[in-house]
Protein backbone atom coordinates (compact mmCIF):
# COMPACT_ATOMS: atom_id res chain seq x y z
CA UNK A 1 0.00 0.00 0.00
CA UNK A 2 1.29 3.49 -0.83
CA UNK A 3 2.45 5.62 2.07
CA UNK A 4 0.26 8.64 2.95
CA UNK A 5 3.50 10.57 3.52
CA UNK A 6 4.32 12.19 0.18
CA UNK A 7 7.27 14.41 1.17
CA UNK A 8 9.21 15.59 4.23
CA UNK A 9 11.08 18.90 4.26
CA UNK A 10 12.87 20.97 6.94
CA UNK A 11 11.18 24.05 8.36
CA UNK A 12 12.72 27.44 7.63
CA UNK A 13 11.37 30.90 8.43
CA UNK A 14 8.67 31.46 7.48
CA UNK A 15 7.28 27.97 7.02
CA UNK A 16 6.50 27.07 3.44
CA UNK A 17 2.87 26.22 2.67
CA UNK A 18 0.80 25.07 -0.30
CA UNK A 19 -2.27 26.59 -1.99
CA UNK A 20 -4.60 27.97 -0.57
CA UNK A 21 -2.12 29.04 2.15
CA UNK A 22 0.71 31.50 1.43
CA UNK A 23 3.00 30.91 4.41
CA UNK A 24 3.05 30.46 8.17
CA UNK A 25 5.27 32.46 10.54
CA UNK A 26 5.98 30.82 13.90
CA UNK A 27 7.24 33.15 16.62
CA UNK A 28 8.47 31.91 19.99
CA UNK A 29 10.16 34.52 22.18
CA UNK A 30 11.37 34.27 25.77
CA UNK A 31 10.85 37.96 26.56
CA UNK A 32 12.12 39.27 29.92
CA UNK A 33 10.14 41.41 32.36
CA UNK A 34 8.76 44.67 30.97
CA UNK A 35 9.68 48.18 32.03
CA UNK A 36 7.32 51.14 32.50
CA UNK A 37 6.82 51.33 28.69
CA UNK A 38 6.15 47.55 28.43
CA UNK A 39 9.49 47.33 26.63
CA UNK A 40 12.10 44.68 27.54
CA UNK A 41 13.78 45.34 30.87
CA UNK A 42 17.10 44.45 29.23
CA UNK A 43 19.82 46.04 27.13
CA UNK A 44 19.04 46.35 23.42
CA UNK A 45 22.73 46.63 22.54
CA UNK A 46 23.77 44.45 19.64
CA UNK A 47 20.35 44.43 18.05
CA UNK A 48 19.38 46.02 14.74
CA UNK A 49 16.51 48.03 16.18
CA UNK A 50 13.74 48.38 13.61
CA UNK A 51 14.73 45.11 11.95
CA UNK A 52 15.73 42.71 14.72
CA UNK A 53 15.07 39.06 13.90
CA UNK A 54 18.20 37.93 15.72
CA UNK A 55 16.68 35.77 18.50
CA UNK A 56 19.50 37.13 20.66
CA UNK A 57 18.98 35.89 24.24
CA UNK A 58 15.97 33.94 22.95
CA UNK A 59 13.88 36.86 21.69
CA UNK A 60 13.59 39.45 18.94
CA UNK A 61 12.33 43.03 18.75
CA UNK A 62 11.21 42.51 15.10
CA UNK A 63 10.35 46.00 13.80
CA UNK A 64 9.60 47.44 17.24
CA UNK A 65 11.57 50.37 18.61
CA UNK A 66 10.60 49.96 22.30
CA UNK A 67 7.73 47.45 22.52
CA UNK A 68 8.52 44.39 20.38
CA UNK A 69 6.35 43.71 17.36
CA UNK A 70 5.29 45.09 14.02
CA UNK A 71 4.34 48.81 13.79
CA UNK A 72 1.87 49.96 11.16
CA UNK A 73 2.15 48.19 7.79
CA UNK A 74 -0.28 47.58 4.90
CA UNK A 75 -1.86 44.44 3.44
CA UNK A 76 -4.05 43.72 0.43
CA UNK A 77 -5.47 40.60 -1.21
CA UNK A 78 -5.31 37.89 1.49
CA UNK A 79 -6.11 37.05 5.12
CA UNK A 80 -4.10 36.72 8.29
CA UNK A 81 -5.03 34.15 10.93
CA UNK A 82 -3.12 34.84 14.14
CA UNK A 83 -3.14 32.18 16.86
CA UNK A 84 -1.74 33.75 20.04
CA UNK A 85 -0.71 30.76 22.16
CA UNK A 86 1.24 32.69 24.82
CA UNK A 87 1.68 36.36 25.60
CA UNK A 88 -0.41 39.27 24.34
CA UNK A 89 -0.84 41.04 21.00
CA UNK A 90 -2.05 44.64 20.74
CA UNK A 91 -3.83 45.23 17.42
CA UNK A 92 -4.68 48.63 15.93
CA UNK A 93 -5.78 49.29 12.33
CA UNK A 94 -6.77 51.86 9.73
CA UNK A 95 -10.47 51.02 10.22
CA UNK A 96 -10.20 52.40 13.75
CA UNK A 97 -10.48 48.93 15.24
CA UNK A 98 -8.31 47.77 18.12
CA UNK A 99 -7.83 44.66 20.25
CA UNK A 100 -5.71 43.00 22.89
CA UNK A 101 -5.70 39.23 22.63
CA UNK A 102 -3.60 36.27 23.73
CA UNK A 103 -3.58 33.12 25.88
CA UNK A 104 -5.02 31.00 23.07
CA UNK A 105 -7.18 33.63 21.32
CA UNK A 106 -7.34 33.87 17.53
CA UNK A 107 -7.73 36.91 15.30
CA UNK A 108 -8.83 36.37 11.70
CA UNK A 109 -8.41 39.45 9.49
CA UNK A 110 -9.48 39.84 5.87
CA UNK A 111 -7.23 42.49 4.35
CA UNK A 112 -9.29 42.58 1.15
CA UNK A 113 -8.99 45.86 -0.74
CA UNK A 114 -6.51 47.19 1.79
CA UNK A 115 -5.90 47.66 5.49
CA UNK A 116 -3.06 49.03 7.59
CA UNK A 117 -2.50 47.47 11.00
CA UNK A 118 0.04 47.16 13.78
CA UNK A 119 0.77 44.12 15.94
CA UNK A 120 2.71 44.90 19.09
CA UNK A 121 3.74 42.49 21.85
CA UNK A 122 3.39 44.43 25.15
CA UNK A 123 5.46 43.03 28.02
CA UNK A 124 2.83 43.59 30.70
CA UNK A 125 4.56 41.56 33.43
CA UNK A 126 6.93 43.88 35.27
CA UNK A 127 8.06 41.33 37.86
CA UNK A 128 8.49 38.19 35.75
CA UNK A 129 9.21 36.99 32.24
CA UNK A 130 6.80 37.52 29.32
CA UNK A 131 6.99 34.41 27.12
CA UNK A 132 5.29 34.81 23.73
CA UNK A 133 4.33 32.21 21.15
CA UNK A 134 2.16 32.62 18.08
CA UNK A 135 1.40 31.41 14.60
CA UNK A 136 0.51 33.85 11.85
CA UNK A 137 -0.95 32.05 8.86
CA UNK A 138 -1.52 33.81 5.55
CA UNK A 139 -4.54 32.41 3.69
CA UNK A 140 -5.01 33.53 0.11
CA UNK A 141 -8.22 35.08 -1.24
CA UNK A 142 -9.69 34.13 -4.61
CA UNK A 143 -9.70 36.83 -7.28
CA UNK A 144 -13.39 37.61 -6.71
CA UNK A 145 -12.69 38.47 -3.05
CA UNK A 146 -9.33 40.25 -3.23
CA UNK A 147 -10.99 43.66 -3.18
CA UNK A 148 -13.54 42.80 -0.50
CA UNK A 149 -14.20 45.16 2.38
CA UNK A 150 -11.61 44.69 5.18
CA UNK A 151 -12.93 42.77 8.16
CA UNK A 152 -11.68 41.19 11.36
CA UNK A 153 -13.07 38.65 13.80
CA UNK A 154 -11.97 37.61 17.27
CA UNK A 155 -12.29 34.04 18.51
CA UNK A 156 -11.60 33.86 22.24
CA UNK A 157 -9.73 30.93 23.72
CA UNK A 158 -12.78 30.04 25.81
CA UNK A 159 -14.82 29.36 22.64
CA UNK A 160 -12.28 27.43 20.52
CA UNK A 161 -13.58 23.91 19.65
CA UNK A 162 -11.37 21.25 21.22
CA UNK A 163 -11.07 17.48 21.38
CA UNK A 164 -9.24 15.53 24.08
CA UNK A 165 -8.88 11.75 23.72
CA UNK A 166 -6.87 9.01 25.37
CA UNK A 167 -5.34 5.96 23.70
CA UNK A 168 -5.31 2.47 25.17
CA UNK A 169 -2.39 3.37 27.44
CA UNK A 170 -4.19 6.46 28.83
CA UNK A 171 -1.88 8.81 26.94
CA UNK A 172 -3.69 11.96 25.93
CA UNK A 173 -3.97 13.85 22.66
CA UNK A 174 -5.44 17.38 22.69
CA UNK A 175 -6.64 18.96 19.45
CA UNK A 176 -7.72 22.60 18.96
CA UNK A 177 -9.83 23.37 15.88
CA UNK A 178 -9.24 26.86 14.44
CA UNK A 179 -10.99 26.27 11.10
CA UNK A 180 -13.14 23.50 9.71
CA UNK A 181 -14.60 20.65 11.72
CA UNK A 182 -13.34 17.60 13.57
CA UNK A 183 -15.57 14.78 14.75
CA UNK A 184 -15.92 14.91 18.52
CA UNK A 185 -14.99 18.60 18.86
CA UNK A 186 -17.90 20.72 20.02
CA UNK A 187 -18.67 23.88 18.09
CA UNK A 188 -16.92 25.52 15.16
CA UNK A 189 -15.37 28.82 14.10
CA UNK A 190 -17.27 30.86 11.51
CA UNK A 191 -14.73 32.42 9.12
CA UNK A 192 -15.14 36.00 7.88
CA UNK A 193 -17.75 36.28 5.09
CA UNK A 194 -15.34 36.76 2.17
CA UNK A 195 -12.84 34.13 3.28
CA UNK A 196 -11.96 31.15 1.10
CA UNK A 197 -12.69 29.16 4.26
CA UNK A 198 -16.28 30.49 4.42
CA UNK A 199 -17.29 28.09 1.64
CA UNK A 200 -17.61 24.55 3.09
CA UNK A 201 -16.53 23.17 -0.30
CA UNK A 202 -13.10 24.74 0.25
CA UNK A 203 -12.40 22.19 3.03
CA UNK A 204 -10.15 24.54 4.97
CA UNK A 205 -9.10 23.01 8.29
CA UNK A 206 -6.54 24.30 10.78
CA UNK A 207 -5.65 22.20 13.83
CA UNK A 208 -3.01 22.16 16.53
CA UNK A 209 -2.29 18.72 17.98
CA UNK A 210 -0.56 18.13 21.32
CA UNK A 211 0.35 14.56 22.22
CA UNK A 212 1.67 13.09 25.46
CA UNK A 213 4.97 11.20 25.14
CA UNK A 214 4.20 7.90 23.41
CA UNK A 215 0.57 8.84 22.66
CA UNK A 216 -1.18 7.51 19.56
CA UNK A 217 -3.92 9.23 17.56
CA UNK A 218 -5.25 8.91 14.02
CA UNK A 219 -5.68 12.03 11.91
CA UNK A 220 -8.87 11.57 9.88
CA UNK A 221 -8.73 11.77 6.08
CA UNK A 222 -9.61 14.79 3.99
CA UNK A 223 -11.66 14.74 0.80
CA UNK A 224 -10.07 14.12 -2.58
CA UNK A 225 -8.20 17.11 -3.97
CA UNK A 226 -7.41 18.74 -0.62
CA UNK A 227 -3.85 19.87 0.12
CA UNK A 228 -2.67 18.96 3.61
CA UNK A 229 0.61 19.64 5.41
CA UNK A 230 1.50 18.60 8.96
CA UNK A 231 4.15 20.76 10.72
CA UNK A 232 6.06 19.03 13.54
CA UNK A 233 7.25 22.01 15.57
CA UNK A 234 7.85 20.76 19.14
CA UNK A 235 9.07 17.49 20.57
CA UNK A 236 11.72 14.84 20.13
CA UNK A 237 10.80 12.44 17.35
CA UNK A 238 7.42 11.25 16.09
CA UNK A 239 5.98 8.56 13.87
CA UNK A 240 3.78 9.81 11.02
CA UNK A 241 2.18 6.79 9.35
CA UNK A 242 5.15 4.63 8.32
CA UNK A 243 7.81 7.36 8.62
CA UNK A 244 9.86 8.51 11.60
CA UNK A 245 10.02 12.30 11.58
CA UNK A 246 12.47 14.60 13.34
CA UNK A 247 11.24 17.90 14.83
CA UNK A 248 11.22 21.07 12.70
CA UNK A 249 9.92 19.16 9.68
CA UNK A 250 6.93 19.68 7.37
CA UNK A 251 5.15 16.54 6.19
CA UNK A 252 3.08 16.67 2.99
CA UNK A 253 0.23 14.15 3.32
CA UNK A 254 -2.00 12.37 0.84
CA UNK A 255 -5.55 13.70 0.81
CA UNK A 256 -7.88 10.75 1.44
CA UNK A 257 -5.74 8.67 3.82
CA UNK A 258 -6.20 8.42 7.57
CA UNK A 259 -2.77 9.04 9.11
CA UNK A 260 -1.61 7.40 12.31
CA UNK A 261 0.48 9.62 14.60
CA UNK A 262 2.61 8.54 17.54
CA UNK A 263 4.65 10.84 19.75
CA UNK A 264 8.18 9.83 20.61
CA UNK A 265 9.85 9.89 24.01
CA UNK A 266 8.74 13.47 24.67
CA UNK A 267 5.52 15.43 24.31
CA UNK A 268 4.96 16.43 20.65
CA UNK A 269 3.08 19.26 18.96
CA UNK A 270 1.90 19.66 15.38
CA UNK A 271 0.10 22.25 13.27
CA UNK A 272 -2.10 20.97 10.43
CA UNK A 273 -3.04 23.16 7.45
CA UNK A 274 -5.58 21.71 5.03
CA UNK A 275 -7.51 23.25 2.16
CA UNK A 276 -8.72 22.86 -1.36
CA UNK A 277 -6.45 24.90 -3.65
CA UNK A 278 -7.75 28.14 -5.11
CA UNK A 279 -5.84 27.32 -8.30
CA UNK A 280 -5.30 30.90 -9.50
CA UNK A 281 -2.08 32.75 -10.37
CA UNK A 282 -0.32 34.33 -7.38
CA UNK A 283 1.58 37.60 -7.68
CA UNK A 284 3.14 38.67 -4.39
CA UNK A 285 5.36 41.53 -3.40
CA UNK A 286 5.87 42.09 0.31
CA UNK A 287 2.51 42.76 2.00
CA UNK A 288 0.41 42.57 -1.19
CA UNK A 289 -0.88 39.34 -2.78
CA UNK A 290 -2.79 39.64 -6.03
CA UNK A 291 -3.16 37.68 -9.29
CA UNK A 292 -1.02 39.81 -11.63
CA UNK A 293 1.98 42.13 -11.43
CA UNK A 294 -0.21 44.96 -12.75
CA UNK A 295 -2.47 44.51 -9.71
CA UNK A 296 0.56 44.61 -7.42
CA UNK A 297 1.65 47.90 -8.98
CA UNK A 298 -1.88 49.25 -8.54
CA UNK A 299 -1.83 48.20 -4.88
CA UNK A 300 1.34 50.26 -4.32
CA UNK A 301 -0.20 53.27 -6.08
CA UNK A 302 -3.41 53.00 -4.07
CA UNK A 303 -1.51 52.74 -0.80
CA UNK A 304 0.70 55.72 -1.64
CA UNK A 305 -2.34 57.82 -2.63
CA UNK A 306 -4.88 56.79 0.02
CA UNK A 307 -3.00 55.06 2.83
CA UNK A 308 -5.86 52.53 2.69
CA UNK A 309 -7.97 54.95 4.70
CA UNK A 310 -5.20 56.60 6.68
CA UNK A 311 -3.72 55.87 10.09
CA UNK A 312 -5.97 57.18 12.89
CA UNK A 313 -3.51 56.57 15.76
CA UNK A 314 -1.01 59.13 17.11
CA UNK A 315 1.96 56.72 16.84
CA UNK A 316 2.96 53.92 14.48
CA UNK A 317 3.18 51.33 17.26
CA UNK A 318 0.22 51.77 19.64
CA UNK A 319 0.17 49.65 22.79
CA UNK A 320 -2.82 49.57 25.11
CA UNK A 321 -2.45 50.40 28.82
CA UNK A 322 -0.71 47.77 30.93
CA UNK A 323 -3.85 47.11 32.99
CA UNK A 324 -6.07 46.62 29.91
CA UNK A 325 -7.53 43.13 29.66
CA UNK A 326 -8.34 41.17 26.53
CA UNK A 327 -10.88 42.98 24.35
CA UNK A 328 -11.79 43.89 20.79
CA UNK A 329 -13.26 47.17 19.56
CA UNK A 330 -14.58 46.81 16.04
CA UNK A 331 -14.70 49.51 13.37
CA UNK A 332 -18.41 50.11 14.11
CA UNK A 333 -17.60 50.80 17.78
CA UNK A 334 -18.88 47.47 19.07
CA UNK A 335 -16.91 46.24 22.10
CA UNK A 336 -16.27 42.53 22.53
CA UNK A 337 -14.69 40.75 25.49
CA UNK A 338 -14.03 37.10 26.33
CA UNK A 339 -16.97 35.15 27.80
CA UNK A 340 -15.37 34.90 31.25
CA UNK A 341 -15.31 38.70 31.44
CA UNK A 342 -18.89 39.04 30.22
CA UNK A 343 -20.07 36.68 32.95
CA UNK A 344 -18.44 38.56 35.82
Amino acid sequence: MNSPVLEIAPLGFPWQTVDPFLFCAYHKDAYPAGDERMAPRASLAGRSIGADFSSKDGWSMYHGQSVPGFPQHPHRGFETITIARKGLIDHSDSMGAAARFGAGDVQWMTAGRGVVHSEMFPLVNADRDNPAELFQIWLNLPAKSKMAQPYFSMYWNETIPRLSVQDGDNRRTDVAVYAGALEGAIGSITPPPDSWAANPESDVRILTIRMDAGARWTLPPARAGVHRVLYFFAGDRAQVADREVAPAQAVLLADTAAVGLQAGAAECEFLLLEGRPIGEPVAQYGPFVMNTQAEIQQAFRDYQETGFGGWPWPVDDPAHPREQGRFARHADGRIETPPELVNK
